[in-house]
């Protein structure tokens, strides 16, 4: 029997008690996945990625699910995707794709490759002269700050002119992007693509008031259905990745000017794949991995 392990972590783990509080996202994609498994004959198991290397004995291929507090272990986890292909386990994504994706430098390699982002000065040290310098450079009064590594904006701070403390600075690696007013009024698309192949697509708004658009800060998804040009935009950005498409890829972006889309993110690790606003995700995602297999 074929059997997949989907890589969770201690805060997303039913009956943990350090469990986070946007956790039933989990859930919805335990839930969307093991009736398509099951219907393959796959077994399905749930497992913590610093679990022991015995806990994966059997495995045959191995998902990054929820693991969901990586980007504070980067290191730790990069080594144990690692040790898992080195085992013979299949990893998707991929060691190499994470390791790549796992610091947001890589969208300097996008842009590069024809992708249009947002504007972004990357920081390794950051203080409250950084900031002022940063909103001159960018000539806005507002900015949003990010870890290099990290995820689901945490961490993420807004500053505003005239109002960050002298003593302020920023712990982690920072990259650094002018606020946009969009995110807080049209919000976030998200495109998921399966063995490169687009699914479906989830419109993310955050509450009012807010900008982080989120589940854990109140933020909303709705089904987005994506015109002919924003699919082959969304699509330009999985042909531009510097590899053969990923098992699975949502790709963030903002509405720009003229209807020109900004890549905010390509979230290749751990992404969450939206099954409530994708009816078929399973499936699809079953069939993508069955071609993983084959290979």
């Amino acid at each position: 029997m074929t059997t997949i392990a989907f890589l969770a972590c201690d805060t997303t783990l039913p009956g943990s008690s350090t469990r986070r509080e946007d956790a039933f996202e989990h859930d919805l994609m335990v839930a969307a996945i093991k009736p398509t498994f099951m219907a393959r004959g796959w077994a399905l198991r749930v497992i913590d990625w610093e679990a022991p290397m015995s806990h994966f004995d059997g495995v045959d291929l191995v998902m990054v699910g929820s693991s969901w507090n990586y980007w504070d272990k980067a290191e730790a986890f990069l080594s144990k995707l690692e040790a898992l292909g080195e085992a013979g386990i299949t990893i998707c994504n991929s060691s190499e794709v994470v390791r790549w994706n796992i610091r947001k430098t890589y969208l300097k390699q996008l842009e590069e490759r024809g992708a249009r982002t947002i504007p972004t000065l990357w920081l390794d040290h950051m203080d409250a002269r950084d900031a002022e310098a940063a909103m001159d450079t960018f000539a806005c009064d507002k900015l949003v700050v990010k870890r290099q590594i990290g995820a689901g904006a945490e961490g993420q701070e807004m500053l505003e002119r005239g109002q960050v403390a002298t003593d302020w600075r920023f712990d982690h690696p920072a990259m650094v992007q002018p606020f946009l007013p969009a995110i807080a009024e049209t919000g976030e698309l998200s495109f998921l693509f399966f063995g490169g192949t687009f699914s479906h697509c989830v419109q993310k708004l955050p509450k009012a008031g807010d900008y982080r658009i989120q589940s854990l800060y109140g933020g909303t998804e709705i089904t987005h259905h994506p015109s002919v040009d924003e699919i082959a935009q969304a699509s330009a950005i999985i042909e531009a990745l510097p590899f053969d498409a990923p098992l699975y890829a949502r790709i963030d972006m903002l509405e720009g000017e003229n209807s020109n889309l900004l890549l905010m993110e390509a979230e290749l690790i751990e992404p969450y794949l939206y099954p409530e606003q994708g009816p078929n995700m399973g499936q699809t995602l079953a069939e993508a991995i069955a071609r993983e297999l084959e290979e």
